[in-house]
């Protein structure tokens, strides 16, 4: 009987790490079952998920059968609210855990891995809500209640300061009235909803909003619409209206978006790296079996160079985005359970940076893995004969919500800014390199030259140049991290020497044309970006 998580050792590795804490055995166990749930319930399931798709009757949502099975077997398996405290029914899993059991749910099937992963709702509830909504809502958790977080408006996507849903206090009734549309809403008739909306009248930006949670057995809520999507088609993407919606205050009024919605969506974005991850190990197993089995010209086509070269990149891209998503979440961790408060800053400081860091990498080689996965199966690829067709729909949705590929520089800039990449690269570097991985080491060492160099050169220019350059930036940083994780998890484990090998010389190569770029960059070159060109 195949499983998720024993058929992968690279996710039992992670749990090895010295900075894991001590209840590795209990991970151990739960990971199993959940992956075991993966291989033989939800993986056979998928594509007759996708291919019946969720349905809209009467204002409320159907799951498709195989989508159903999936969330049964799971809350059977006791396995939902698997961050939460146990007093109220959850695990108290930390997040590295927890992302890894998202991550084998995404190999499975990325779109019901969306229906998994928005239990992150109950976090938020959890940190910033009153104890009343508390006791109320968390325990619903354990026993299967969905989740959604209703963010997004037709002229609210990117930009949340518009959102415009209005929320009034009703005194008499005591419950705050929400009113308007939401679009693009993951899993929107979910029975536990956590809403933005516009609590203070006449306010035009972020500070006029505020966070509410809703009950779906209260009423006022009604799905206008399933939206027809490219990929994740198995998870349903609602269009609603609110009409005198019930629903409970989360925390205080005027934080909604500045510190409720940006602490929910650091977490869906850390969410969203572990589903590339996923739908990259997807995409590689499904090529690497393919090349095995298909003859050209007499022979394995892994025996070309063409091809084998091409599963390796593939190979190396999703093992750098594994290390950085369990870094990423070890930083998570260690800002919640450290004692000390200045240790507490230091790693809330580098999950912040690396989070941002995390979404972009992790999306974009996603993209590239899948689509060179497709490659790999040539035509047949193109059919729907074959499994990558659909994960190929499925990746592209990771560079676009929860922040697109282009917000994440945005947010991520910050960390090449201030410092604290470069930081966290020479505390990477001071760690000891066997002679076997020293000519490694000595390719990052000019990496981080020249990605210094860079930055010196942003230093004083204009913000709109600082921005036009800005993707290069973090892409350097982000290379240079993901090569020095892999070259320490080789240290461990020397399985992972190829991929260091290939992407650390692969990546030292990308980070040259990035600086050859920035250095020979001349303020006259606006001209040929400028809209007008365009």
């Amino acid at each position: 009987m195949k499983n998720f998580y024993r058929d992968n050792p690279d996710l039992a590795f992670q749990l090895t790490h010295p900075l894991m804490d001590s209840d590795i055995e209990n991970y151990d166990l739960v990971l199993e079952i959940i992956g075991d749930i993966c291989a033989n319930t939800i993986a056979p399931n998928a594509e007759e998920a996708e291919l019946e798709g969720p349905t809209l009757s009467d204002g409320h949502v159907t799951y498709p059968r195989a989508t159903a099975e999936n969330h049964r077997m799971l809350t059977q398996a006791g396995v939902y609210g698997i961050s939460l405290p146990q007093k109220y029914d959850g695990l108290n899993f930390s997040m590295v855990p927890t992302v890894m059991a998202t991550e084998m749910i995404a190999r499975a099937d990325a779109g019901f891995s969306n229906i998994w992963g928005l239990q992150d709702c109950a976090e938020t509830i959890h940190e910033f809500a009153s104890q009343e909504i508390k006791d109320e809502f968390l325990p619903r958790i354990y026993k299967g209640d969905t989740c959604s977080m209703d963010l997004t408006e037709p002229n609210a996507g990117s930009d949340l300061q518009a959102v415009k849903l209005k929320a009034i206090f009703d005194t008499e009734s005591g419950f705050w009235l929400l009113n308007g549309v939401k679009r693009f809403i993951t899993n929107g008739d979910a029975q536990i909803k956590l809403i933005l909306a516009r609590s203070q009248e006449g306010s035009k930006d972020g500070r006029g909003l505020s966070y509410f949670v809703h009950d779906s057995a209260w009423g006022g809520v009604r799905v206008r619409r399933i939206e027809n999507k490219l990929g994740i088609r198995s998870s349903p993407t609602c269009e609603l209206t609110f009409t005198n919606a019930p629903a409970k205050l989360i925390g205080e009024e005027k934080l909604g978006l500045i510190k409720y919605t940006m602490s929910l969506m650091n977490g869906a974005r850390v969410g969203v790296g572990a589903q590339a991850v996923g739908i990259s190990e997807a995409a590689y197993r499904e090529a690497l079996k393919y090349a095995q089995e298909r003859f050209q010209f007499g022979k394995k086509i892994i025996e070309f160079p063409a091809v084998y070269e091409m599963l390796s990149m593939i190979k190396a891209k999703l093992q750098d985005s594994r290390v950085l998503l369990y870094e990423t979440a070890r930083f998570v961790d260690l800002s919640k359970s450290s004692v000390d408060r200045n240790e507490q800053k230091h790693f809330r400081r580098l999950a912040d940076c690396y989070t941002p860091l995390l979404k972009l990498m992790a999306g974009e080689y996603c993209n590239q893995n899948a689509y060179d996965a497709l490659q790999i199966h040539g035509g047949s690829g193109y059919m729907k004969d074959y499994p990558i067709e659909r994960i190929y729909r499925d990746a592209r949705i990771t560079t676009i919500y929860e922040g697109t590929s282009q917000l994440q520089v945005v947010a991520a800039i910050k960390g090449v800014v201030n410092g604290t990449f470069l930081s966290q690269i020479i505390a990477y570097e001071a760690q000891s390199v066997g002679a076997l991985y020293a000519y490694l080491k000595e390719y990052l060492l000019t990496m981080r030259q020249e990605y210094e160099e860079a930055v010196t050169m942003m230093q004083g220019v204009e913000s709109e140049h600082l921005d036009f350059q800005a993707r290069r930036l973090v892409e350097m940083a982000g290379c240079l991290i993901m090569g020095h994780l892999l070259l320490i998890d080789a240290q461990r484990d020397e399985s992972f020497l190829p991929s260091a090998e290939i992407f650390i010389y692969k990546a030292y190569c990308w980070n040259r044309e990035h600086y050859i770029f920035i250095r020979d960059f001349k303020s006259s070159f606006y001209k040929t970006y400028t809209f007008c060109h365009v």
